[in-house]
């Protein structure tokens, strides 16, 4: 920075401090060697400028050495190390965040994204002080635009308008706010611009003479009731009077008509005298009061507000306001901590902001402790929701901690029933992972897919649980009826009747007498809540006491787990090959074991609590078995038996061990996949084959590891 000009941008500085600010624009500078900005200027005027606006608030000195940086990593090659290295993790931090948010492409022209889109700027800023930096230099491309082609200054006008404006406005910048406004109007309408500008201009010399007057007579009434105060005229800014129009469909003589006042007292009590003062000069106008003091604006903003008839029959609008509340109104930098928060902590953030604002607001007369608070806080204005867009570019809002399988439900239902995978900023991720502001989320979906009961236990919206219980109730009916048309069939052909025999008369009279549907019914005994021979009975309208008639019905073929209704026990594994019997449980549907398995020993006597099953011939699936592995303790054992089991055709999905200090054997566990017992047979034949083997069998039942 030249000599000199240090303290012609930022006097409040500490020598210290300007020192840094020196060494910031010098390695900026030759960072930015050879660049020109649009306009044939060198680039080094854009972070300078950036950084006097910054100074203009006040900012500390992290924020100012972050402006004549913000560019650097983005269009210089320099990395965030770099600037670490030269001037600490704080300003680094501010730099990264900066070009965090110039990366963001906001891809969609809805207007109705704007909201969301500023809500994730300022969620992705964790220090305020980020936002501030972009603000600034929105504002200084804004002033700067002239040079751009006509249809790049329409879009960066329009994102102005939509975006940074009302984020100025949120944060209490009253006059950046209205510049940023009147400067992207210029751009998107410059013929209105000029038209209304003129108009204003012509306006002004008999306008000028009425707001003095009238302001007059305001000071005098004042100071007679012993209230000190100053008063301004306040005229408004040219959007603000085009919006107005544009809104309420007024001309511009009645918009210019109205006539603004500030009124700055000292104390608060002072405000609602001079209220009462007012209101007995000039009659209010009902329901045009809005005492902003006692419950004040999001974003920090205090004043009581009136409108009142005028001594010439317009409108005169007044502001009342301390002068702390003055500062806060037209330069602070208000925190959104209000947001969404309960009533039992309000005060208490109440309190933190003032003090946030003022110690920001009064930088140059407390630098050290103000700079200090600045140093360390931290803010996060949207704590209860991220923001993320989907492949076409749109934000969507969901709260904080929400996975991929929200943001697929949130999509559209079809999408999160169907969803099989999804990229987070283009690369794979568990369906598990909780989304970040401005991740970009693609869902892979299938058509065969369907929800997993697991998502229940990580999803957070509402909107998601409720969608994957009804999928997931509507597979469990289907599987259900489906798995309940089998066992009828088969207890029907054990009676000696084909299924195709049963008429449609002798349905409907079942379903009249049950007062149920044929497909609850169906489901009902998939469920084990009715024995297939029963409703068998009843369809044929007949009853028997033949126990045999009902359990040597033709065997129901079983092709591995079938879903929701049929199930192989995780008590005994079964595997093709395996004599095996099937379970009816209620609400469970029917699960296979085998034929030695203890859980079904005591059913075995009961006909009423099993089905006659078989295993379907060309079986292709794979089956998961346990086996046990006693070795000797060498070097080497564990992937010498994990390269045999391979070899055979089998996939590893668990091992673990028991290996005691100094033993001589060690115990593995494998949970391996095999097609059928003669598989598993040839696998155990060649780890038997090995020296290092001594003992091996399957692990059947609820066999623990030190079985």
């Amino acid at each position: 920075m030249p000599t000199g000009s240090i303290e012609e941008v930022a006097p409040y500085l500490k020598p210290a401090d300007a020192e840094a600010l020196a060494r910031a624009y010098d390695f900026s500078k030759k960072a930015h060697e050879g660049q020109l900005r649009k306009d044939g200027k060198p680039y080094i005027t854009h972070p300078l400028a950036v950084s006097e606006i910054l100074a203009g608030w006040h900012m500390d000195a992290q924020t100012l050495m972050a402006a004549l940086l913000h560019d650097v990593v983005e269009d210089t090659g320099i990395t965030p190390e770099k600037i670490a290295e030269e001037f600490g993790d704080s300003v680094t931090n501010l730099v990264v965040g900066v070009t965090k948010l110039d990366q963001i492409q906001f891809e969609t022209k809805a207007q109705a994204q704007a909201e969301n889109f500023r809500k994730m700027l300022l969620a992705m800023a964790q220090d305020v002080r980020v936002i501030l930096i972009k603000l600034a230099d929105r504002l200084h491309n804004m002033r700067t635009l002239d040079v751009m082609r006509p249809e790049k200054r329409q879009r960066i006008a329009q994102e102005t308008l939509d975006i940074y404006a009302p984020i100025a406005n949120r944060l209490g910048l009253n006059n950046l706010y209205r510049e940023l406004e009147d400067l992207a109007f210029m751009h998107l309408h410059p013929t209105r611009y000029r038209v209304l500008e003129k108009a204003v201009q012509a306006a002004r010399g008999n306008r000028d003479e009425t707001l003095n007057k009238i302001g007059r007579t305001i000071e005098d009434k004042l100071k007679e009731n012993g209230i000190e105060a100053e008063v301004y005229g306040r005229e408004k800014h040219l959007y603000s009077v085009y919006r107005k129009m544009q809104e309420k469909n007024l001309t511009f003589s009645e918009v210019f008509d109205i006539y603004g006042f500030r009124v700055i007292v000292e104390k608060v009590a002072n405000c609602y005298l001079a209220l009462g003062t007012l209101h007995g000069l000039y009659k209010p106008i009902p329901g045009k009061f809005k005492d902003y003091i006692a419950i004040p604006k999001a974003n920090g903003y205090q004043s009581l507000h009136t409108t009142l008839f005028g001594p010439f029959g317009a409108p005169i609008e007044v502001q009342i306001r301390t002068r702390d509340m003055h500062r806060v109104a037209e330069a602070g930098v208000a925190s959104h901590w209000v947001y969404k928060t309960d009533d039992s902590t309000l005060s208490e953030v109440q309190k933190h902001t003032h003090q946030w604002l003022q110690s920001l607001l009064d930088i140059q007369a407390d630098s050290r402790d103000s700079v200090e608070f600045l140093e360390h806080i931290k803010v996060d204005l949207f704590p209860d929701e991220v923001y993320v867009f989907t492949p076409k570019g749109k934000i969507m809002a969901l709260p904080r901690g929400a996975t991929v399988v929200d943001f697929a439900y949130n999509v559209h239902t079809d999408i999160g029933n169907r969803c099989i995978a999804a990229k987070v900023n283009g690369e794979f991720m568990p369906l598990s992972t909780p989304l970040k502001n401005g991740d970009r989320v693609e869902i892979v979906t299938s058509g065969s897919a369907h929800p997993n009961p697991a998502w229940i236990h990580f999803v957070v919206t509402g909107k998601a649980r409720a969608h994957i219980r009804n999928a997931l109730k509507k597979t469990h009916q289907s599987e259900s009826e489906a798995l309940g048309l089998q066992l009828l069939n088969q207890a029907l052909r054990g009676l000696g009747v084909e299924p195709a025999e049963v008429a449609d008369a002798q349905w409907d009279r079942l379903v009249k007498e049950s007062g149920r549907g044929k497909d609850e019914i169906l489901s009902e005994i998939g469920l084990g809540k009715k024995l297939g021979v029963v409703v068998a009975l009843q369809l044929l309208a007949r009853e028997t006491e033949n126990q045999e008639e009902r359990r040597l019905a033709a065997p129901m073929l079983i092709h591995g787990a079938e879903g929701v209704a049929v199930r192989l026990g995780k008590c005994c594994r079964p595997i093709p090959g395996d004599p095996i019997i099937g379970q009816i449980k209620k609400d469970q549907g029917l699960i296979i074991h085998t034929h030695d398995c203890s859980h079904v020993r005591h059913y075995r006597e009961d006909p009423d609590k099993w089905v006659n099953v078989e295993w379907a011939p060309d079986i292709e699936k794979m089956f998961e078995v346990g086996i046990r592995i006693i070795v000797a303790n060498k070097r080497g054992v564990l992937a010498t038996v994990a390269a045999t089991i391979s070899n055979e055709g089998s996939d590893i999905d668990n091992v673990d061990m028991d290996e005691q200090d100094g033993g001589a054997y060690t115990a593995l566990y494998f949970t391996v996949q095999v097609q059928n017992r003669v598989h598993l047979s040839r696998l155990m034949r060649s780890l038997r084959g090995l020296p290092e083997v001594v003992r091996i069998y399957r692990i059947k039942g609820h066999e623990t590891r030190q079985a």
